[in-house]
């Protein structure tokens, strides 16, 4: 089915995506700066995360080092060391005290730093192109989550939710509780507003936490039919009237009736239809079919 309604809306929206997600683009690229690669010192290193571990002046020491399954690093001298659960901070501080105390080194420098970023997910779902999970860097927004997502689709909508919590995990295979967990024990859901994202409100582009869920609803929209210019499936907004969804289908025919228009409604929570008789100012919902009837003569 086409997707139709205001092209030179959706060109502008695709047109500030780029522009905001153009320099993340690039680190996803490979064109990081040192900071960048090295990350936050806060984050919590987890299984399968292969750190970098660089003692300066000691290139035997210095390397990738894998963490296993039970949260521990093998390294030269000191055997296995608990990494899981520590910050970077941590493990610098730890193998730098071990390797000064162990008498190794008189004045050891050490650097950690996260090489790959294995252990910890986020997952963005919905109307965007390249939906599923991505690792998290534990430095990551909401903006840098979508552009590594591919960006929100044509049919997005003009929210995204955040769900946080034990039930990310839940609305990740099932986008449909969304509503529900707003209300769950332990959960936390956060609206975000794309549009003024786009626009560049910094308020909006929240830090992301390990497990969050992403979720882009598809744009509401209502059917047009019957005595328009242009019939079909357009995106609408909160209290918009027939007049303007007419407006949206490129108005009425010389054949239609604006004394003539009815509302097909899917009644919420059953399988019947009702049919409205309205006027230009009536307001539409979702899901909506408006249909322009022929004049009687």
């Amino acid at each position: 089915m086409l997707w139709r309604g205001q092209p030179v809306s959706w060109s502008l929206r695709r047109l500030r995506w780029l522009m905001l997600m153009l320099p993340l683009l690039f680190m996803g690229g490979g064109v990081l700066t040192a900071e960048a690669q090295a990350g936050p010192k806060d984050y919590l290193v987890g299984p399968n995360d292969v750190l970098l571990i660089t003692v300066f002046d000691q290139p035997q020491l210095t390397g990738k080092y894998v963490v296993q399954a039970d949260g521990t690093i093998t390294f030269p001298f000191l055997g296995r060391l608990k990494a899981g659960g520590m910050s970077m901070q941590s493990v610098e501080d730890d193998v730098r005290e071990r390797l000064k105390s162990g008498g190794f080194l008189r004045q050891p420098q050490v650097a950690v730093a996260v090489d790959q970023y294995r252990s910890q997910q986020v997952f963005v779902m919905g109307e965007v192109r390249q939906p599923g999970s991505l690792q998290f860097t534990g430095a990551m927004t909401v903006i840098e989550a979508l552009a590594r997502a591919g960006a929100p689709t044509e049919r997005a909508g003009s929210e995204a939710v955040i769900v946080r919590g034990t039930a990310a995990a839940e609305v990740a295979a099932d986008p449909t509780l969304i509503e529900r967990m707003e209300t769950a024990s332990g959960s936390e859901v956060i609206r975000l507003d794309l549009e003024a994202l786009q626009s560049g409100v910094l308020t909006q582009n929240v830090p992301l936490q390990s497990g969050d869920t992403i979720f882009v609803p598809r744009a509401k929209s209502v059917f047009v039919s019957g005595q328009v210019k242009s019939a079909g499936e357009y995106v609408i907004r909160k209290g918009m009237t027939v007049r303007q969804v007419l407006a949206l289908a490129g108005g009425i025919t010389d054949r239609g009736s604006t004394g003539r228009i009815q509302i097909l409604r899917r009644i919420a929570n059953d399988n019947r239809e009702m049919t409205l008789s309205v006027v230009l100012d009536d307001i539409v919902q979702p899901g909506d079919t408006v249909v322009v009837r022929e004049r009687f003569f």
